[in-house]
């Protein structure tokens, strides 16, 4: 099974020829590879697993998988945007 969780793209770099990114998820900074997402823009929100960013998503469907990442380690869902 694979779970991946929605984050936002903070900053965009270059290393050694792959686009890599810091992403924001749920207020922790990670390193994700974003090759798979070659139009990805700082600000847009994606998907990622295990370093990759796996696809773009909008800030209400970030917000919505969020939502049920937080009910789902039973913290009711109580998210303040």
């Amino acid at each position: 099974m694979c779970l991946a969780i929605p984050g936002k793209v903070v900053s965009i770099t270059d290393e050694n020829g792959m686009k890599m990114g810091a992403v924001d998820v749920n207020g922790s900074l990670t390193r994700a590879c974003l090759e798979y997402v070659p139009d990805i823009q700082i600000g847009q929100y994606t998907i990622v697993h295990a370093g990759f960013a796996l696809k773009i998503i909008d800030e209400e469907e970030a917000a919505e998988s969020l939502k049920l990442w937080d009910e789902l380690l039973g913290n009711g869902g109580d998210r303040k945007s």
